[in-house]
């Protein structure tokens, strides 16, 4: 394992790793969160734990294999985590590499989605899918020839909806802009850190209208539907009983963040208020539909992004 540095450490797991390999036993992680993928090194060696500065990766492991259950498809991290060349990689069952944008599906059961979760909560690498990059995996991303970090952590697992894009050539009629050439993001507000690479299920709860740079960037409120509170919280009415305060904290952070570079404040649309649930609902429909004319070719691919 490469000399990554590992800035939050989770040491109750260290000390439960250490006795158990001090026993002669294999260490463990285990979830409590319930992921569709498994996690992979590339190399044969045992993983502890993937580590970039801001960001820390638990996973269970054994002696042979390191990995997270309930899986139809496995990602699996390459290259340096400290490097620019950091990637990490999704497989199916096979060990074919696919993309977690465009094989990964949208909905996950009855009103339930796939959200794959790019940045752990109480994280600040800027990690993201690359979707110009073939099987587009997850990078860290580059800003004037940096690695780029959040001037402090995000508080909630964010991350994406795969099969969905926010079309820059389609002006919203509310808000006036146009898409932001991205999928839709995800803000889960579930208790648990999730793990970057991870697919979760998750009810989807409400959005935020989000005008980063003129461009339209549809921030939708969701939560794992393993979250002890996940019963609870079926749209925004439920976030603030369940969540006092949250939707404030989730407005503020989003809007201020870029703010310690010199920048201005992001704008939302709708009065800044968090839109229900159906109006979310309707952002996924649509924007799934953006995808689904990107991927055919009935819209044509002039951001030369990857399509495969």
């Amino acid at each position: 394992m490469s000399a990554a540095k590992l800035v939050r450490p989770n040491l109750s797991v260290a000390r439960n790793m250490r006795a158990s390999q001090a026993a002669g036993g294999p260490a463990r992680y285990a979830r409590s969160e319930r992921s569709s993928v498994l996690v992979e090194r590339s190399s044969s060696r045992p993983l502890n734990s993937l580590a970039v500065r801001g960001c820390g990766w638990n996973v269970q492991h054994h002696h042979k294999k390191a990995f997270r259950l309930f899986s139809t498809f496995k990602s699996e991290a390459s290259g340096d985590m400290t490097s620019q060349d950091f990637r990490i990689f999704f497989k199916d069952s096979s060990s074919k590499v696919v993309s977690p944008w465009h094989d990964i599906p949208l909905k996950s059961g009855e009103g339930t989605f796939n959200f794959v979760c790019e940045i752990p909560k109480e994280t600040s690498a800027k990690m993201e899918v690359a979707t110009d990059e073939k099987s587009t995996p997850i990078k860290q991303d580059i800003k004037k020839g940096n690695l780029r970090f959040y001037p402090y952590n995000i508080n909630w697992n964010y991350g994406l909806f795969p099969q969905t894009w926010e079309d820059p050539g389609h002006i919203d009629k509310d808000c006036e802009v146009a898409g932001d050439n991205d999928p839709v993001d995800v803000v889960e507000i579930g208790s648990s850190q999730l793990e970057m690479g991870g697919v979760y299920e998750v009810k989807v709860l409400g959005v935020y209208a989000m005008i980063d740079d003129g461009e339209l960037d549809w921030k939708v409120i969701t939560i794992n539907v393993d979250d002890p509170k996940a019963a609870s919280v079926n749209n925004v009415d439920d976030i603030e009983r369940e969540f006092p305060g949250e939707l404030e904290k989730i407005l503020i952070w989003f809007r201020d963040y870029k703010m310690p570079d010199g920048k201005p404040q992001n704008k939302f649309g709708y009065d800044n208020k968090c839109l229900d649930k159906d109006f979310a609902l309707k952002v996924l429909e649509e924007t799934h539909e953006f995808y689904n004319k990107l991927k055919s070719g009935a819209r044509e691919n002039t951001e030369e992004l990857s399509l495969e």
